[in-house]
């Protein structure tokens, strides 16, 4: 038990409060959505990748340590030098053989056995490569400003995708308290019209029949609030999990919507430009960074040119150790490396590329079809999810004044209990339709703003 008090607890203490404005939801989901923050680390990965293209520029350093130990020294054949040079000394002095004759040169002096080197061999130095030219190299480093614009506008489409969610969930879910204020009011007016009722009962001018039904609608409105309140809180779960709050925490909408701010705001559809959409500004520079590859593999035609150099200390024994005399070794050179033949592959990669932005052209003539689509479509929309708005209003005001007179009516004896039934069911009907439509209008109107790229 006491385990159990205590974690109670500590879940207790981890729920937070947070009061939101839509614009304050937006923030927390760009500081706090999974999506987003996979979005901007793909722009610090790509930060980490120009960060390697820059270091194939800049001098290669390696230090370099070794011993090599020799069981047996190679062994070296080499023509007879020291035989010749016997020869003539004794040739020059005179000198006879064991027979008495003067000493000739042999026509065969035949070869000699010798080992080159010792058994140890230490070595230590650095080495130091420098890229001179490298076209390739080259084109890269112009195109990183370019890569990391087009990570950043990755990561801008992800957000621009979740805020769109966000304002839609946000303000259905605001939009909801003015249901739940109409079931509040259709509760509270049948209960009155209810209570009424029992005393004209009690008074002999109502039926019994009378009441029963009004306790049937007070039922039927009561389970209808009881469904609406479990709707709006699976909302509020599922704009939690789309901001990337924690469950447990306590969420309250700050703004409200009314029908007109729905209305208001209202963009010419012939006025949007395609570079207002994150989707086309990240098109573009994907184009950008094709014209770059293309250069990339025509650069690689050039020749490459490379310094290196190295300085090494060397020791040689026949014992193993770190004494002794250790002698100098270094080098300086200049490389330069000349393509001439690679079966074609280069021409090919310049092709393929070639191709491959073509294809990214074709995709951003496409993208302008989408879009114009997009506007025209989301325009329609959003027009007719005003009138439908409109008409729904009028709708429920005219169903709620039938309903007031019914019921007037009926107070003064001369309606009957069907007539005020039919005129409760047809107000719900009407206050149904025009909280549908109100979700509608607003869904509609997020997708015109983000359709012509004016959504903020």
């Amino acid at each position: 038990m006491p385990f159990l008090f205590v974690l109670f607890a500590g879940t207790a203490q981890a729920q937070q409060r947070h009061e939101f404005s839509a614009k304050q939801a937006v923030e927390y989901a760009q500081k706090n959505s999974a999506q987003i923050k996979n979005a901007l680390l793909d722009v610090q990965i790509q930060e980490q990748t120009n960060k390697e293209i820059t270091a194939s520029a800049f001098p290669q350093i390696n230090g370099n340590a070794g011993v090599n130990y020799f069981p047996n020294v190679a062994v070296q054949t080499l023509p007879n030098f020291i035989s010749p040079a016997v020869y003539g000394v004794l040739i020059d002095e005179g000198v006879k053989n064991g027979s008495g004759a003067d000493i000739k040169m042999p026509n065969d002096i035949g070869y000699i056995q010798a080992q080159f080197g010792t058994k140890f061999s230490n070595s230590v130095g650095v080495n130091l490569q420098q890229l001179l030219f490298d076209g390739q190299v080259f084109i890269g480093l112009q195109a990183r400003n370019a890569s990391m614009q087009w990570a950043r506008k990755a990561a801008e489409v992800t957000e621009e995708s979740i805020r769109a969610n966000v304002y839609k969930i946000y303000y259905q879910l605001a939009a909801s308290k003015s249901q739940i204020s109409i079931l509040d009011a259709n509760i509270a007016r049948v209960q009155k019209f209810s209570s009424d009722t029992k005393k004209l009962f009690e008074n002999g001018f109502a039926e019994k029949l009378d009441i029963s039904k009004l306790e049937v609608q007070l039922s039927n409105l009561q389970t209808e609030r009881e469904k609406a309140l479990n709707s709006i809180n699976n909302g509020y779960i599922g704009l939690k999990l789309l901001i990337g709050m924690p469950i447990q925490d306590s969420l309250i909408l700050t703004d409200n919507i009314t029908y007109e701010d729905i209305r208001n705001g209202v963009l010419d559809a012939s006025q949007y430009n395609y570079s207002d959409r994150k989707e086309y500004q990240y098109a573009e520079l994907g184009k950008q960074l094709g014209e770059f590859n293309i250069r990339r593999y025509e650069l690689s035609k050039l020749p490459t040119v490379s310094l290196s150099s190295n300085y090494n200390y060397i020791r040689q024994a026949n014992k193993f150790g770190f004494g002794g005399r250790w002698n100098p070794s270094s080098l300086i050179g200049l490389n330069i490396n000349v393509p001439i033949f690679s079966g074609f592959a280069k021409d090919a990669r310049i092709d393929k590329a070639k191709l491959q932005l073509q294809q990214t052209v074709n995709n951003m003539e496409a993208l302008k079809l989408s879009i114009d689509k997009e506007v025209q479509q989301a325009a329609n929309n959003y027009r007719n999810a005003l009138a439908t708005l409109d008409n729904q209003k009028r709708n429920m005001e005219l169903a709620q004044q039938v309903y007031d007179q019914t019921r007037l009516k009926f107070q003064n004896g001369v309606g009957s209990n069907t007539e005020i039934s039919t005129a409760q069911s047809d107000l719900l009907v009407a206050q149904n339709n025009y909280i549908l439509a109100t979700y509608d209008a607003i869904n509609a109107k997020i997708d015109y703003l983000k359709a012509t790229g004016k959504l903020q």
